[in-house]
């Protein structure tokens, strides 16, 4: 069977770890799993990684500052948080570090394995040619396969998430969205937590944007935005 992607599972349950390295492989991923999360980052850095799973309690680093080690290096390649820890002060830091989806233990692995078939897809997508599209905002250029926003005074290096949000945004620009279209549609699910770490995200690129002050992301209330773009 043909190796679908390289996952890295950074998990200290060695019976956990087991069955879930076990059932990815079965499902033709490479995976290395490491222990401790500083293996994990030296696994990061020598390997070609396309996906992370991470959990939390770690020895030595926990996930959240394997992540943001990793989210130094690349905004691309997705990180998903395997946790005990659901409070809502978890969950947000998890986002805020740069983790692209948080999924609580016990969990389906059916579940499991479409969220990582869908996170692969959108980094494929990401790299196919046609990705390779620059958005005219009035006098703003959006490029999201370079995760660059460049103004008439500024360039701003953004993250993943930023990017898939705002190129959702810029595919339906001048039309109103619900908050629920754009949490299904950029993180994958429509889920309380990540509305929080949604309005964070809008907040953000509304920054970036103000160089330009006729391109606006319009808030309707009771419903959700409004790109507008002149």
């Amino acid at each position: 069977m043909q190796t679908k992607a390289t996952i890295l599972l950074a998990e200290d349950d060695n019976s956990l770890s087991f069955m879930l390295k076990d059932s990815l492989e079965e499902e033709g991923y490479k995976v290395i799993h490491c222990s401790d999360g500083q293996t994990a980052i030296e696994t990061f850095n020598k390997d070609k990684i396309d996906l992370c799973l991470l959990d939390i309690m770690m020895p030595y680093r926990d996930g959240y500052s394997v992540a943001k080690k990793i989210r130094q290096q690349t905004d691309v390649t997705p990180l998903l948080f395997l946790t005990t820890k659901n409070m809502e002060e978890d969950k947000l830091k998890g986002y805020d570090t740069g983790c692209d989806d948080y999924i609580a233990k016990p969990f389906s692995m059916p579940e499991l394995l479409k969220k990582i078939e869908v996170f692969l897809r959108r980094t494929k997508k990401m790299y196919s040619e046609k990705s390779f599209v620059v958005f005219k905002l009035g006098s703003i250029d959006f490029s999201p396969t370079n995760f660059k926003i460049i103004t008439p005074v500024n360039t701003y290096s953004i993250t993943n998430k930023e990017s898939d949000l705002l190129r959702f945004l810029c595919e339906h620009q001048n039309k109103v969205v619900t908050r629920e279209e754009v949490l299904i549609n950029v993180w994958g699910k429509d889920d309380f937590f990540l509305g929080r770490s949604m309005d964070v995200f809008i907040t953000k690129i509304r920054k970036y944007l103000k160089d330009d002050p006729d391109v606006k992301i319009e808030t309707i209330h009771g419903k959700g935005y409004r790109f507008f773009v002149p």
